[in-house]
């Protein structure tokens, strides 16, 4: 783990905020001068504290309202046939999230649909004709509750 100040802690939790601030905006905030900012900002993307900036899309604005979590159980456990499971399922736009855990299911997805029809098609037309799938569990969001991309730092 790379070590970060309270200052580099600050500069993220503003970026996190909105990484549109500019580095004059943050020095002000945090009482700096640019310089100091911008060679902060920098170490930490170079040392990939900061991975990359992004927009947050609401979903529901652009017509994506089925929120779907799905627990995946491979039947073939190896690392071929984990890669292979996982190099198939990171390629479909609708996965936000995979995540490899331990219990029942060997994988959760996150998955974003415009409605139940959108979904049933991926269902059939695409999870269903991969390889090495063993059990499929499709949960529901009826409502989201929180939603953050914040990391507290």
């Amino acid at each position: 783990m790379i070590k970060i100040d309270v200052t580099d802690r600050e500069i993220l939790k503003l970026l996190q905020e909105n990484a549109r601030l500019t580095i004059k905006e943050i020095a002000k905030k945090l009482n700096l001068s640019t310089t100091p900012i911008f060679d902060r900002m920098k170490k930490l993307e170079n040392n990939g504290i900061i991975d990359r900036y992004v927009a947050l899309v609401n979903p529901k604005k652009v017509g994506k309202k089925l929120t779907v979590f799905i627990n995946i159980s491979i039947k073939e456990h190896s690392k071929s046939g984990v890669e292979e499971f996982v190099s198939a399922i990171i390629d479909f736009p609708e996965v936000l999230e995979c995540h490899h855990v331990t219990g029942d299911a060997d994988f959760i997805l996150k998955m974003i649909f415009s409605d139940i029809e959108e979904y049933n098609r991926f269902i059939l037309d695409s999870l269903s004709i991969i390889p090495n799938i063993g059990k499929v569990e499709s949960r529901f969001s009826l409502s989201m509750r929180k939603s953050t991309t914040a990391i507290p730092v």
